[in-house]
């Protein structure tokens, strides 16, 4: 095992990816000679050269086009997204070229393409730079969407979804560039537990408690808490957004009987929304109370200073947990 932040894991996915397969190139803003904003692409230039890490104008749409026709051609790009506001731009390349093309053409074309997407706030950046667009992209059909919490998930995730013929979404959450963990940098790719399946994190009775991203941290946070209460709280990492792993959600929900979701991005029509709807169809008759969402508010991200307001916290998750629990402590707080 090797000790890395998941910025440094995901740039030795990059680089292991670029090793074994020569068709996988990169493509994004200051990727080279920078080795981009959060130096995720760091070296990598140096080490293959400026026909596979390519410096692109600022222009999004552009750079997802030009990745459409490279994989026409049979590459396996990788596009990094600045921020995670400026995927606006690619919008319609993602959705009407990227998603669509492989059914389009009767799977006579595949779109193997990677969109890296620093993700979520926390970090007190500026308008546009804090943003959880997820929902829109899980919506649509023909897209994997991924959110990768720790180091070693990170490596592995970015290596299984480059070597995808599936066009993949892979979401990664910027306060966590610098938090560090154990990774396994010799382990085979096909020995790795698939990037759709979601993990429980942590073991637990009472409540679960399903996240992504950088939520896991907090949701932990939550779990040793109620723990110190006599509550035992089953934590779930989605992993993957689309698809959804639901045998094991539902092998959880049906355990404890009570569920709470959460995540950053604004409570209308989000993640949490569907999963909801869609345990409480597997699972109604295991229910001991309606399944609660924690989010972000329905507000645009707001200003730095005001961001720890708009971002869940522990006390907005130990209130549903209570209001799931039917305990009345923290029964007035808003989740």
């Amino acid at each position: 095992m090797t000790e890395l932040t998941l910025g440094k894991a995901l740039g030795a996915g990059l680089r292991r990816a670029m090793q074994d397969d020569d068709r996988v190139v990169l493509l994004g803003e200051d990727i080279g000679k920078l080795g981009g904003v959060f130096r995720i692409t760091d070296g990598l230039l140096d080490e293959f050269g400026a026909g596979r890490v390519i410096d692109t104008p600022l222009a999004e749409s552009g750079i997802v086009g030009t990745a459409v026709g490279l994989a026409f051609r049979g590459y396996r790009p990788v596009v990094e997204i600045q921020f995670d506001g400026f995927v606006y731009p690619a919008f319609d390349q993602i959705v009407a070229q990227v998603a669509k093309l492989h059914y389009r053409t009767q799977g006579r074309v595949r779109m193997p393409i990677t969109i890296r997407i620093p993700w979520a706030g926390g970090i007190g950046a500026a308008e546009h730079h804090s943003e959880s667009p997820e929902a829109y992209f899980v919506h649509t059909a023909g897209l994997r969407v991924i959110a990768v919490s720790n180091p070693e998930d990170a490596y592995r995730s970015l290596r299984q979804a480059i070597a995808s013929d599936d066009p993949v979404i892979f979401f990664e959450p910027k306060r966590l560039y610098h938090h560090k963990g154990d990774v396994d940098l010799e382990a085979p790719l096909a020995d790795a537990a698939p990037m759709g399946l979601a993990q429980v994190v942590r073991v637990g009775s009472d409540v679960t408690l399903i996240t992504y991203g950088a939520m896991l941290s907090t949701a932990l946070q939550a779990a040793e808490a109620a723990e110190d209460e006599g509550i035992s709280i089953e934590v779930l990492d989605l992993r993957s957004l689309s698809p959804v792993d639901y045998d094991t959600l539902t092998a959880s929900v049906r355990k404890t009987g009570r569920v709470v979701v959460a995540h950053e991005a604004s409570r209308e029509a989000g993640v949490a929304a569907e999963v909801i709807a869609s345990l409480t169809e597997f699972c109604f008759e295991y229910l001991e109370s309606a399944p609660l969402r924690v989010t972000g508010h329905d507000v645009p991200y707001p200003p730095a200073k005001l961001e720890k307001y708009h971002l869940p916290d522990l006390d907005r998750l130990m209130a549903a947990v209570d209001r799931v629990l039917d305990r009345d402590a923290r029964a007035g707080v808003d989740a």
